[in-house]
């Protein structure tokens, strides 16, 4: 298979969308890491961390959220992705019945997980845990300072107008093999270019709900934050774990790293430090 998958499934969510699940699976999983890809993006881009978690008997399955996989990225509404994850907790739920599951989100899939386990998963007790890497909770793209506003009014009137922005393709990772993965994946049309006006307010919005919120996040969490972003706001990222409890959090700071903790070039360091956090939790 393309990403090295184990086999596919399909997700058929509440409202007949039928989105694809990517998964890496060892013969007997000890847990399995439950991820939401980021935004443009696709369940195949956890390849790489689902490699390395298989070969440590920990399965990965991911899902490719609703809007992408298309010309333009384009989302109705945000509470779509958290009402689509629900979903597919109830689908790794019946698949892993009996090993503890952890959520992973990376960038906007952060962002996504952040509002599940407040919003849908307060109290779930199959989640163990929470890995995030990069969460958007905020905006580091450089982009003029007028276009917040304007892609806040947009989302309503034009919301599959595009948004124009730079290319961020080469600010994701300093592994040249894996920027050429992503080139050929935008080539193919499986890795978005395009994000909607509505898409971008969507994002907005649900930004400001967690910065507003973050105060009733209790879960265990392990966060990974790349001190080069020039997609999601390291500091903003900071100043939020660092307000929660500390004995739930563990906090790794890569301070040279682009975007994509887990594709760049220092990840086994970073997978490592998830494994070992992992097995804290979960014991032997």
């Amino acid at each position: 298979m393309r990403f090295s998958e184990t086999k596919l499934d399909v997700l058929k969510t509440g409202d007949g969308q039928e989105l694809d699940i990517h998964i890496w699976e060892p013969e007997a999983p000890k847990a399995v890491l439950m991820a939401i890809h980021g935004g443009l993006a696709h369940a195949g881009d956890y390849v790489t961390p689902a490699l390395y978690f298989k070969e440590r008997d920990i399965a990965t399955v991911s899902y490719d959220l609703r809007g992408h996989k298309q010309e333009k990225t384009f989302i109705s509404g945000f509470d779509q992705y958290l009402e689509d994850t629900a979903d597919f907790l109830e689908w790794t739920k019946k698949a892993y019945k009996d090993i503890p599951i952890f959520v992973v989100g990376h960038s906007m899939g952060g962002l996504i997980a952040t509002h599940f386990g407040i919003r849908y998963a307060d109290n779930d007790s199959r989640i163990k845990g929470y890995l995030l890497s990069s969460p958007y909770y905020g905006n580091a793209i450089k982009v003029p300072p007028i276009m917040i506003p304007l892609i806040k009014l947009f989302g309503f009137v034009i919301p599959k107008a595009v948004i124009p922005g730079p290319d961020l393709t080469e600010l994701l990772t300093h592994d040249e093999v894996i920027t050429k993965r992503h080139r050929q994946d935008e080539e193919d049309g499986i890795r978005g270019t395009k994000p909607t006006m509505r898409f971008g307010s969507e994002l907005l919005k649900a930004q400001k709900w967690v910065k507003e919120n973050f105060s009733q996040w209790h879960h265990p969490t392990f966060a990974v934050i790349a001190g080069a972003d020039q997609v999601a706001a390291s500091a903003e990222a900071e100043e939020l774990f660092k307000s929660m409890d500390s004995s739930l959090l563990t906090y790794v700071l890569h301070k040279d790293n682009f975007h994509e903790n887990f594709n760049e070039v220092n990840r086994n360091e970073t997978f490592d430090q998830m494994y070992a956090w992992i097995w804290s939790i979960i014991g032997e």
